[in-house]
């Protein structure tokens, strides 16, 4: 053991498993009792020091190839322990050049990062340029709108102020209508003047009213050659722009300021008639049933179909409304935008009525549906752009639900028509007996402007029109060889009995009227949509 520890320390330093070997022989060393350290020289006179311990545990040294094992052990757990070493020095030559490469990256980041702020800062730049941009053009709204607010105002008063002088202008027409419905006209003339010989006496009417003024801004408005043509023979003929005296003699106030007129030139207030509208005249023949539709199903057995003769937007000439009235609760209206999807039977749009209606007396006339509401004497208006009712009006009096029908019944109690004047109601009254009643309607209130009552039983016609002002009967809703039998003038206030032949083809005809537009008679013959042209007599 002492040889073996000694040959270890003359071991160079560089091998560590020789200092291993060194560290164990001093531990035995300090844990020996005695130790001897010789020094002598060897063989060649070189000096040479011996350390001995003696072995605590052995009491003699092992064989020589005893040492020899643990040398090999010693020296194959060395060259474990440097294989360890390169291990551990590849390692930490990754890591140094994982720590280079993080070098480098956070050399570069200040650079990128510094790009990723310059952009953004752009982005907001550019944002807050829209910002401005948007707030500059609210800045300009805010400046029209402040405009627009300031005209609106200004609109706002002159039409406040419009509608209080209409308001004034529509009480002094009530009571210039009401009085002269009394029949006191203007009381002008002075009957204890004098007359020059041989001079004629000039009307001194009173200009300066209402009426008249309102008169003389309706005829600013349509020029007298298209209204008037004179003949050879000096008398007023009808002639092109008939719309324009329709529209005039449509005026009450102005119908009463000619009656008024008249009578102050001692005429009679009675021979002022609507026979003397331009395109007007007396009805002397009706021509041949013309069928352009029938009914589906039983419900239009009979029912009313009309166009409108003065259409608004967004109705035309074209447009064609259907009702079929059997039933209890009506309440639809076909509209067709084609007169070729009325014949076909393709609704463009059905309205749902905010009421049921009764009886095929209803009209269209200047974009509303005018209708009787059921079992009951109110006549309705409902304005079918906005499908909203404009005026509700009772007609005092009236027969209702089957008390004055024509002869065929169907509740035709009450019964609407147009012509060339404008809107009226035929019904019956207690008071009349049973006699037709005819009245002139506002078409915007409904209220009646004029009335007039006829010595024609209701009951023993199977229905009416007008035309021109003129009532007209027909005799019979079933004879294939009915008559237009009876014609009432409003004007004159006189009746008398016709003879014009008239044609039931499909023997149940529940409604006639006439439409001053096309100048032919619409009809529902028994399930059938039918219309008759007819010829008016030169006035």
């Amino acid at each position: 053991m002492r040889f073996f520890c000694a040959r270890c320390c003359s071991f160079g330093p560089e091998m560590p498993a020789v200092q291993l070997l060194l560290l164990a022989c001093l531990v035995w060393d300090v844990g020996a009792r005695t130790a001897q350290l010789r020094k002598a020289n060897d063989q060649s006179g070189r000096c040479q020091y011996t350390f001995s311990v003696a072995s605590p545990n052995e009491s003699s040294c092992p064989e020589q190839s005893q040492a020899m094992s643990v040398i090999h052990n010693l020296q194959r757990d060395s060259s474990t322990q440097r294989l360890d070493l390169e291990a551990t020095k590849a390692r930490l030559s990754s890591l140094e050049s994982l720590l280079h490469q993080l070098t480098l990256d956070q050399a570069a980041r200040p650079q990128e990062t510094q790009e990723g702020l310059q952009r953004e800062l752009g982005t907001l730049r550019r944002e807050r340029d829209q910002l401005e941009t948007q707030t500059r053009e609210l800045e300009t709204a805010y400046s029209n709108l402040l405009r627009d607010k300031s005209v609106l105002e200004e609109e706002k008063k002159r039409l406040r102020q419009e509608n209080e002088n209409l308001a004034r202008r529509l009480e002094s027409s009530s009571q210039e209508v009401a009085r002269l419905r009394r029949g006191q006209c203007p009381q002008t003339r002075d009957t204890a003047r004098a007359v020059p010989p041989g001079s004629r006496e000039v009307s001194t009417w009173n200009l300066d009213t209402l009426a008249f003024q309102e008169l003389k801004s309706e005829l600013t408005e349509v020029p007298a050659s298209r209204i008037l043509k004179e003949s050879p023979s000096g008398y007023l003929r009808s002639g092109e722009g008939d719309t324009g005296l329709s529209h005039l003699l449509a005026l009450p106030s102005f119908r009463m300021i000619i009656v008024c007129v008249w009578k102050d030139y001692g005429l009679s207030g009675a021979s002022f008639s609507f026979l003397n509208l331009p395109g007007c005249g007396e009805l002397v023949w009706v021509g041949e049933p013309l069928t352009l539709r029938t009914a589906e199903t039983i419900t239009g057995k009979y029912g009313v179909w009309m166009r409108d003769p003065k259409p608004t937007y967004p109705y035309t000439q074209e447009t064609t409304w259907r009702i079929d009235t059997v039933g209890t609760d009506v309440r639809q209206v076909f509209e067709y935008d084609l007169i070729s999807q009325f014949m076909q039977g393709y609704p463009s749009k059905v309205h749902i009525l905010p009421r049921p209606l009764e009886s095929t007396g209803a009209v269209v006339y200047s974009g509303s549906l005018y209708f009787q509401g059921a079992e009951s004497r109110t006549v309705i208006r409902y304005e079918l752009n906005t499908e909203t009712v404009k005026a509700e009006k009772e007609i005092p009096g009236a027969g209702y639900h089957g008390q004055f029908p024509y002869s065929w019944g169907g509740y035709t109690d009450i019964d609407l028509a147009v012509d060339e004047a404008g809107l009226w109601v035929i019904y019956s009254t207690d008071e009349a007996k049973g006699a037709i009643v005819l009245s002139k309607l506002n078409p915007e209130n409904l209220e009646l402007e004029q009335t007039w009552e006829t010595n024609i039983r209701k009951q023993s016609v199977a229905n009416a029109f007008i035309i021109c002002g003129t009532l007209y009967t027909v005799s019979s809703y079933t004879s294939a060889d009915a008559t237009v039998n009876f014609a009432y003038d409003t004007g004159t206030g006189i009746s008398k009995t016709l003879t014009i032949p008239f044609k039931n083809r499909y023997k149940y005809s529940s409604m006639i009227d006439y439409n001053p537009l096309e100048k032919k008679l619409f009809a529902w013959d028994n399930l059938n949509m039918v219309t008759y042209d007819i010829k008016l007599s030169k006035m």
